[in-house]
């Protein structure tokens, strides 16, 4: 089976993590500060602040950012995107998708009131959303500006990182295009808000046993930012190999009616999270079919995401309008093996198997 995704982990990641266990210290130790002093040098903010999960790194930027009210995002993403809204005591409004399945900046404009607080758009599979339209929105209502770039590392639009642009939240977890296993990051340049982040996700201590505030215990382990340190040390090199292996099946498979490649935007730096294709008509299977077809080849492949967020009784209390868009995408999207592991022989045999069918 070719996996639909595969952690690039070698010996510097293993040695790494025998260092820390041979020291003793685990968690919340020089690992995890100078991870995340390299991360927010990476992205380009002042700050970054490790926690245990990219749902965690959310979940403490909307209530760090002390939202409350109405928060305007997508319903076309993993479910963390619009759970974490609820968590934070505020109420998800769904805005739906552009073709290229980012968050419609026209649609967010419509569901705009004065009961707004916030904007959460979700780079979706490793492509930018179109952030400069989204945060000069936030700045002409005043609203706070999420980043969910949990897909996104290293993703560009403008040439400015993603994560820059407002409150930015990655997760580290084992498909993403780089890992610490299990882990999330928030970075921002604005004090107040790292100082509220590092209260959160260490249950409101500012030093042992002086609370500050309530909080949560989420802490990264020192194992986890040891392995992250090494990580992004490869991730401009892992994320080049995603964007050949798309160009290459976006080459050999574009010309077959009824497959639609991804779109890429020149202003953009997509990083291929995921390799996602639409499944339309004249193609003579279904999507589902097509993925069935695949699966019985030995080709990994997946469908993110196939029940949009508004469909799911979780959210159904708060109602939507038509977000048509969303549900097309849900029904028309499969997603190949992109990533760094992905052999050429692999990608030709990948291809091979979607042409066979005609």
């Amino acid at each position: 089976m070719i996996p639909i995704a595969k952690p690039a982990i070698g010996e510097e990641e293993i040695s790494a993590v025998k260092i820390v266990l041979e020291s003793g210290r685990l968690t919340m130790g020089p690992n995890v500060d100078a991870f995340e002093k390299e991360f927010a040098s990476y992205i380009g903010t002042e700050y970054a602040v490790a926690l245990n999960s990219g749902t965690s790194a959310l979940l403490c930027a909307l209530l760090a950012g002390k939202v409350k009210g109405e928060v305007i995002t997508t319903p076309f993403s993993f479910i963390s995107s619009a759970s974490v809204i609820v968590f934070a005591q505020c109420n998800p409004v769904f805005a739906d998708i552009k073709e290229d399945c980012t968050i419609d900046e026209e649609k967010i404009t419509e569901q705009i009131t004065s009961k707004t607080a916030a904007l959460l758009p979700v780079n979706l599979y490793g492509n930018p959303c179109a952030m400069k339209a989204l945060t000069d929105l936030a700045e002409d209502y005043s609203l706070l500006l999420v980043e969910d770039a949990c897909q996104a590392h290293g993703a560009e639009y403008k040439g400015k990182k993603v994560g820059r642009f407002g409150i930015g939240c990655f997760s580290f977890y084992p498909t993403k295009n780089m890992t610490t296993a299990e882990g999330g990051m928030v970075v921002t340049s604005d004090s107040e808000i790292a100082h509220r982040l590092r209260l959160l996700r260490n249950v409101g201590q500012e030093t042992m046993y002086e609370y500050k505030s309530l909080g949560y215990n989420m802490r990264m382990t020192e194992m986890s930012a040891a392995i992250g340190r090494v990580q992004l040390k490869k991730l401009d090199k892992f994320n080049e190999m995603r964007i050949k292996n798309a160009e290459y099946l976006s080459q050999h498979l574009k010309n077959i009616k009824g497959i639609e490649v991804p779109e890429v935007d020149p202003e953009k730096k997509h990083v291929f999270h995921q390799y996602t294709i639409k499944v339309r008509e004249p193609f003579p299977l279904t999507r589902d079919k097509l993925q069935q077809h695949l699966i019985k080849k030995g080709i990994g492949c997946r469908v993110y995401y196939p029940t949009p967020l508004h469909h799911l009784p979780f959210f159904a209390y708060f109602g939507h309008d038509d977000l048509k868009k969303s549900e097309e995408a849900a029904a028309q999207v499969l997603s190949l093996p992109v990533h760094p592991g992905v052999t050429q022989k692999e990608l030709d045999f990948i291809c091979e198997c979607v042409g066979e069918v005609l």
